[in-house]
């Protein structure tokens, strides 16, 4: 359930009776030392209902939720709204079984007010940061953004990245590759050193120059030089001069934690960090696995004897570890409330055995691996490296032998370095010696160039935020999803990717609130909460400090608004481009003075920082001044067909727009068409769609189209509705066949995990009585519930899944559908005396109505 008491979230939330104080939006009382104004909030006053209606008949009332900052304020909240008259105890836990509960039930203490004190401070300092700098943003760059402790410094991350691919120049540089044969069995060598010295690598590049970085003693090769190089070198002898074998040990990883979980997740299912989430809620809610939210490494002992019973019975007793494993949590301020994320129960389900389907399917498959590889032997390698040389050029071969796999028969961790993916493969080498002489069957030269810093994912995002101690585990999701839902960033093949808003906040912070953007000052500001938890700090004067205090943000706020010039605030600074970039209410666009004025055109949604040269902006201008560009006629109507940019990208249009035609026909380009590849014959293609493929064995035609996600084709099924089935890459949505089509229909439909068509009913029921329509019940997220056709119900107080009878279902049914025909009803005649009192609403009374204040107006 979470917190049962918050700072208010809205102006509806706050009192009558302080809504006229002046610090009542902010929430916090910064007069009264920091006095929070809480509230329940109307999601959670049910559940204080409950509760407190449970205390009446109860003799004791025991506070169980975790022994971390939140679970402590969590009790001390709910003590206080209950106002208990009977003993009361805390207990904690740190894994839910059943030993575990015994033994906490018997160690109960009292509420740590260090603790809550801590929890109270972060919160409030959330609050202080987002009401005071939010408004700031909202009249300086545009209405809106957010400003967050924790959010801002993820986005200067993100723009920091960006500024670095931004300047960074392409270095090239050539070398040579081998293929080379002994005792018929092949193997690869690469150029290493020539005349004794080292030939240049992409290491030795100045990321900013494309440059040899200075000081640096290499050889630079250019194509006239490594192919000149390679001429030189056909039909030398090849010598193995020297050859190393070195073993290596690796361990396996420790049992996911939710940061480590969210990164694992997003680097092999490609998941979000709230999507994982949401699945392992889902996961967890249902039994399969333990609570989601840690950041420990521990397991219990069932756990580890559920593991190596696993083990044992899947790989055989050589696979198992010596001796039960524990591990160590490193992260900085971890709070270990909870064993790490395992499979439930005191034996492991294997995948399989769950029934489980999709996502929720994949991510316990990730969950189940790690946990039982955590318990198996080390997997034992040979590292080999093989040096060779030929006249003056020196080689290198590396290879490596699996002596024993251990751990890797289960899991291979991911990788944040697509090209580090082949580090748990074996490379098998011939069997060399010294002074071998290997057949050189093939040398080529080959170029390569320096690529730009990776962008953050969402998996490295999280792995930087807690290794510096930045936020905690458990708020990284619901933190990159504001990120993304205020415009900060956008996801692009799983990278990312800073926006033009992005930078403009970052900027203004940076110049004027540097504290706030920056990491080690907000991991310092973690390092205080845990001193104020354990009683080494004091809550109030930091707060003090930190908000009123000569270097306050309240006083650098009043100090820096007037300051702070909006047009300049809303300029995005980019090197390069002769035009500015400026955010507008409608998003960003770029701005060029010409001999007739200014002129200016709208930035594309998905065109971001990194991607604006000024040959796109020359083509943005030109679009405006000139108007579009026209492919040519179209051969059936003679209309011109045009190639433009819009808020979402580039498209194709067929005719002018005019009001005989206002809304000429358009369609946006699929991934891989450009407008500089767009050719005429193409363009008239997609203006086709959608097209008809042909009509399915079973009746119903089949079509392929452009939609929102991508190409698809569409199944139309009549009565049973419509069957959508996306291309794959390897498809053309212009030329794919019938034949095509029905092989993708015929596969397995890729659906939600949660979808009951994946999940095999709990009970059947049998057929309603009015459509012969199947009535069964399903095992959900909240429990067993019945499904008829689209209509589910929750089985409701009093009856089971044994006991519920057809005739039961069917009437449960039917008052489900009464209900919402009525709240319909009630909602059409709502709107409707709502419209006719706004009709009836006089000029008099619009002006007498007060306005809504800028809180009160976003939310």
């Amino acid at each position: 359930m979470g917190h049962v008491r918050d700072l208010p979230q809205s102006a509806t939330e706050i009192p009558p009776a302080v809504k006229a104080e002046k610090w009542a939006q902010l929430g916090v009382n910064v007069d009264a030392d920091f006095e929070p104004l809480y509230v329940v909030p109307k999601d959670k006053k049910k559940i204080v209902t409950q509760l407190k209606d449970a205390l009446k008949e109860a003799s004791e009332l025991i506070l169980a939720t975790d022994e971390d900052r939140e679970g402590e304020s969590i009790s001390w909240h709910l003590y206080q709204l209950l106002n208990p008259k009977v003993p009361t105890k805390r207990m904690v836990f740190h894994e839910i079984t059943k030993e575990a509960i015994q033994k906490a039930l018997k160690d109960c203490r009292s509420i740590d007010d260090k603790l809550v004190r801590a929890q109270e401070t972060r919160r409030i300092l959330d609050r202080l940061v987002g009401y005071t700098l939010s408004p700031l943003l909202w009249k300086k760059i545009s209405y809106g953004l957010s400003a967050g402790r924790v959010q801002s410094v993820a986005v200067s991350l993100l723009v920091t990245k960006e500024r670095q691919r931004r300047a960074f120049r392409t270095g090239a540089y050539w070398d040579l590759k081998a293929e080379l044969l002994q005792e018929q069995t092949p193997f690869n060598a690469v150029l290493v050193t020539l005349g004794g010295t080292k030939v240049a690598t992409g290491s030795d590049f100045d990321s900013t120059t494309g440059q040899i970085t200075s000081g640096r003693q290499v050889v630079l090769l250019n194509q006239a030089e490594a192919e000149a190089l390679q001429l030189r070198l056909i039909g030398q002898t090849w010598t193995v001069t020297d050859l190393e074998e070195r073993p290596v040990t690796r361990k396996s990883a420790p049992p996911f934690t939710t940061s480590t979980l969210q990164q694992e997740s997003n680097r092999k299912l490609r998941l979000s960090a709230r999507d994982t989430m949401r699945t392992a809620q889902n996961l967890y809610e249902q039994g399969y696995i333990t609570y989601m939210r840690t950041d420990s490494v521990h397991l219990s002992d069932q756990a580890v004897s559920a593991a190596r019973d696993c083990v044992e019975k899947l790989y055989g007793k050589d696979y198992l570890s010596p001796k039960p494993r524990q591990y160590t949590t490193k992260s900085k301020g971890a709070q270990e409330a909870h064993e790490a994320i395992r499979p439930a129960g005191s034996s492991f389900r294997t995948p399989q055995e769950t029934g489980l389907g999709g996502r929720e399917f994949q991510l316990y498959d990730l969950i189940w691996k790690r946990t039982v590889a955590c318990q198996m032997a080390d997997s034992r390698q040979t590292q080999i490296t093989v040096q060779l040389q030929v006249e003056d050029a020196g080689f290198r071969s590396s290879g490596k032998r699996i002596d024993f796999e251990g751990y890797l028969r289960a899991y291979v961790e991911g990788s944040d370095d697509p090209d580090a993916a082949l580090e748990n493969m074996e490379i098998i080498l011939p069997n060399l010696k010294v002074n071998d002489h290997p057949e050189c069957e093939e040398l080529e030269a080959v170029k390569h160039e320096t690529q730009p810093p990776a962008r953050y994912t969402e998996a490295t995002l999280v792995k930087t935020l807690e290794s510096e101690g930045i936020g905690r585990p458990s708020t990284y999701a619901s933190i990159i999803g504001t990120i993304t839902d205020k415009g900060y960033a956008q996801l692009t093949n799983n990278a990312l990717v800073p926006t033009f808003t992005a930078f403009a906040v970052t900027g203004l912070l940076e110049k004027h609130f540097p504290d706030v953007v920056d990491p080690s000052f907000t991991s310092k500001m973690e390092q205080t909460l845990d001193d104020i938890a354990t009683g080494e700090a004091q809550w109030l004067p930091y707060l003090k400090d930190f908000y009123s205090g000569d270097k306050g943000l309240e006083t650098l706020v009043r100090e820096q608004e007037s300051q702070i010039d909006a047009t300049t605030a809303r300029t995005v600074e980019l090197e390069n481009l002769d035009a500015k970039v400026r955010i507008g209410k409608y998003g960003a666009y770029i701005e060029v003075e010409n001999g007739e004025g200014v002129v200016t055109a709208s930035i594309p949604r998905d065109l971001t920082p990194a991607d604006l040269d000024p040959q796109k902006v020359q083509t943005l201008l030109k679009q405006k001044t000139e108007g579009p560009e026209s492919l040519g006629r179209h051969p059936e109507t003679g209309e011109p067909i045009y190639t433009l940019i819009g808020p979402y990208g580039p498209y194709v249009q067929l005719g002018d727009k005019s009001e005989e035609n206002p809304k000429p026909k358009q369609v946006s380009l699929p991934k891989g068409i450009t407008p500089e590849n767009l050719t005429l014959e193409t363009a008239i293609g997609l203006l086709a769609l959608p097209r008809t493929l042909g009509t399915h064995p079973d009746g119903g035609k089949i079509q392929a189209s452009l939609g929102r996600f991508g190409p698809y084709i569409v199944h139309d099924q009549g009565k049973e509705g419509k069957d959508y089935r996306s291309l794959k890459a390897s498809d053309n949505v212009l030329d794919v066949t019938l034949e095509r089509a029905l092989e993708i229909f015929s596969e397995p439909k890729k659906g939600r995990a949660s979808s009951t068509k994946s999940k095999a009913a709990l009970k059947e029921l049998g057929a309603h009585p009015e459509d012969e329509q199947p009535i069964n019940i399903y095992d959900g997220p909240y429990g067993p519930y019945i499904k008829h056709g689209k209509t589910n119900v929750s089985i409701p107080e009093g009856h089971t899944v044994e006991n519920l009878t057809l005739a039961t279902a069917v009437q449960l049914l039917a008052s489900k559908a009464s209900t919402s025909k009525t709240t319909r009803k009630t909602s059409k005649a709502k709107t409707a005396s709502a419209t006719k009192s706004t009709t009836k609403t006089t000029k008099t009374e619009k002006a007498a109505k007060p306005k809504s204040t800028a809180t009160e107006s976003k939310k």
